[in-house]
C-alpha cells in the first residue's frame, strides 16, 4: 500500500462510484463520511513508518509510479492532506442541504484527487496538467448538461487554461536557469512568465471577472467550493517554487511584487464589495479579497509566510462552506439574489441571514470569530515590514466590513409587516448551526486548530525556517 494510492486513486474511485447514487441523502452521507476517513487515516497512519498492529505490520510508502511520473506524498505533507479531505467532508455533508450533493461530491471528490496529484507529482512540470485536468472536471460541475454554459463559465475555462502554457514554459527555462544561475535574461524570463502563469491561475487583478459572473450564473454551493479549494491548492504550488528556487525567495523585487499584488486584489475586492446590490458578486469580491490575504502571508519574511498562510485556510473554508449554504438557501426564494428581491428575507430565513452575516463579518475579521485570529497576525506582520502596507490592508478590511453591514441593512429590512417563519428545514438548520457555532469557537479557541497547523509549514524546507 503507497499514500499516492490512498489519497489520489482512491477518492477518485470513490467518486465515481457516488456517481451512480441517485438519491440525495445517500449521497451526502457517502461522500462526507468517506472523506472524513480519508482525514482520518492521514491523521493516525504514520506514512513510510511500520506500523504495528498485533502480529501484523503495515507500511505506507510515500512514493508510487503512475504512466511514467512519480507520485510523492511524504510525511510531512499529512496534515495538509487531513486539512483538505477534513474540508471536503464538511462541504460534502452540507451539500445535503445545498440541493447539490448528487453533482458536487462525485466530481469534487475527483477534483480533489486530481489537486492533490498536483502537489504530488514530480517532475513539479506535470502539476499544471493535473490542475488544468481538475478545471476541466469543473465544468459539468458548474454547468449541467441541460443548460448552456454562461459567459462566467466560458471565461473560467480560458483564463484558467491559459495559465499552463506560461506555467509549463517557465519550468522549462527554470531548468535552464539551473544549469546556468547566472544568466539574468534568463532568470527574468522564467521569473515572468511563471508571474503570468499564477496571474491566470489566481485571477489576479484584473482577471477576476469571470469570479462575479459564475457566481450570478451557477450554483453558490458549487462555486464556493471551487473557490476554496483551487486557490488553497495553487497558493501551495506556488509556495513549492519559492522553496525550491533561493533566488525566488530572496529575490526583493518578487517579494515586493507579491505584496503589492496581494494588497490590490485585498483593496479592490473590499472597495467593490463595499457598493455591491447582488449577494452572490458580494461573495465573489470578498473571496479575491481572500486571495489578497493569501499573497499577503505569502510575502512575509520566510520564518513565518507558511505559518501565516497555513493559519487561513481553515477559517477560509468554514467561512466560505457557511457563506455558500445560506446563499443557496435564500436562492430558492429568489433565484436573482438581488437586494432589491430579499428585503426582509431575514423574518423567514433567520438561519441562512445569520450564517450569511457572520461568515461575512469573519472575512472582515471581525472580533470572536474565526476570521480573527489570522487577520490581526497579518496585519501585525505588515506592520513590521512597511506602515503604508498595513493602512492599506485596513482600507481592504472596511470595505468588506461596509459590505457586510450593507447587507445586513438590506435583510432586516422591513417592507411590509409579516410574521417570523422558519423555512429552513431541519438539514439546513442543522448545518448552519453546527457551521455558525464553527465560526465562534475557532474564534475564540484559535489555538485548537495548533497541533494540525503547527506541522503544515514542515513541507517546505526553506520557508518553514
Amino acid at each position: 500500500m503507497n499514500a499516492p494510492f490512498l489519497w489520489i486513486i482512491l477518492p477518485i474511485l470513490i467518486g465515481g462510484f457516488a456517481l451512480m447514487l441517485i438519491n440525495e441523502h445517500t449521497t451526502a452521507i457517502f461522500g462526507g463520511s468517506m472523506s472524513l476517513l480519508l482525514a482520518g487515516i492521514a491523521l493516525v497512519l504514520p506514512i513510510d513508518e511500520a506500523l504495528r498492529l498485533g502480529p501484523l505490520s503495515l507500511k505506507v510508502a510515500s512514493t508510487a509510479s503512475f504512466l511514467g511520473r512519480t507520485l510523492v506524498l511524504s510525511a510531512s505533507e499529512a496534515p495538509l492532506l487531513v486539512m483538505i479531505f477534513g474540508m471536503c467532508a464538511l462541504w460534502f455533508f452540507g451539500a445535503e442541504a445545498a440541493g447539490v450533493a448528487s453533482r458536487l461530491i462525485p466530481l469534487g471528490l475527483i477534483i480533489t484527487s486530481l489537486l492533490v496529484a498536483s502537489i504530488a507529482v514530480q517532475p513539479f512540470l506535470f502539476a499544471s496538467l493535473l490542475i488544468e485536468m481538475a478545471v476541466l472536471v469543473a465544468v459539468p460541475l458548474l454547468s449541467p448538461l441541460e443548460r448552456r454554459p454562461g459567459q462566467g463559465v466560458i471565461r473560467f475555462l480560458i483564463y484558467q487554461t491559459l495559465g499552463m502554457p506560461f506555467i509549463l514554459f517557465a519550468g522549462w527555462l527554470l531548468a535552464g536557469v539551473e544549469a546556468s544561475p547566472g544568466d539574468l535574461s534568463l532568470t527574468i524570463q522564467s521569473t515572468v512568465m511563471l508571474g503570468l502563469g499564477f496571474a491566470f491561475l489566481l485571477a489576479i487583478f484584473p482577471l477576476y471577472n469571470w469570479i462575479p459572473q459564475l457566481l450570478e450564473e451557477s450554483s453558490p454551493y458549487v462555486v464556493g467550493f471551487l473557490l476554496w479549494l483551487l486557490p488553497t491548492i495553487i497558493v501551495i504550488f506556488g509556495m513549492s517554487f519559492l522553496d525550491r528556487y533561493a533566488w525566488l525567495r530572496t529575490s526583493s523585487e518578487v517579494i515586493s511584487g507579491l505584496r503589492v499584488v496581494g494588497l490590490l486584489m485585498l483593496v479592490t475586492g473590499g472597495l467593490w464589495a463595499a457598493f455591491q446590490r447582488h449577494f452572490g458578486r458580494l461573495m465573489a469580491y470578498v473571496t479575491i479579497a481572500e486571495t489578497g490575504f493569501l499573497l499577503l502571508a505569502v510575502s512575509l519574511a520566510a520564518g513565518t509566510s507558511a505559518d501565516l498562510v497555513f493559519l487561513f485556510l481553515i477559517p477560509r473554508g468554514l467561512s466560505l462552506a457557511i457563506w455558500a449554504l445560506s446563499l443557496s438557501i435564500l436562492r430558492t426564494s429568489d433565484e436573482s439574489l438581488r437586494f432589491s428581491s430579499l428585503q426582509g428575507i431575514a423574518r423567514t430565513y433567520p438561519l441562512a441571514t445569520a450564517g450569511l452575516i457572520l461568515a461575512t463579518l469573519s472575512n472582515a475579521g471581525f472580533p470572536l470569530l474565526a476570521g480573527f485570529p489570522p487577520r490581526l497576525a497579518l496585519w501585525e506582520g505588515l506592520a513590521h515590514e512597511s506602515i503604508a502596507a498595513a493602512v492599506w490592508y485596513l482600507v481592504g478590511l472596511i470595505g468588506i466590513l461596509v459590505g457586510a453591514l450593507r447587507m445586513l441593512a438590506v435583510l432586516v429590512m422591513e417592507k411590509e409587516e409579516s410574521p417570523w417563519i422558519l423555512k429552513e428545514n431541519l438539514v439546513q438548520r442543522g448545518m448552519l448551526a453546527i457551521g455558525i457555532l464553527g465560526l465562534f469557537f475557532l474564534g475564540l479557541f484559535p489555538q485548537a486548530l495548533g497541533p494540525v497547523i503547527e506541522q503544515m509549514p514542515l513541507m517546505f524546507t526553506h520557508l518553514s525556517r
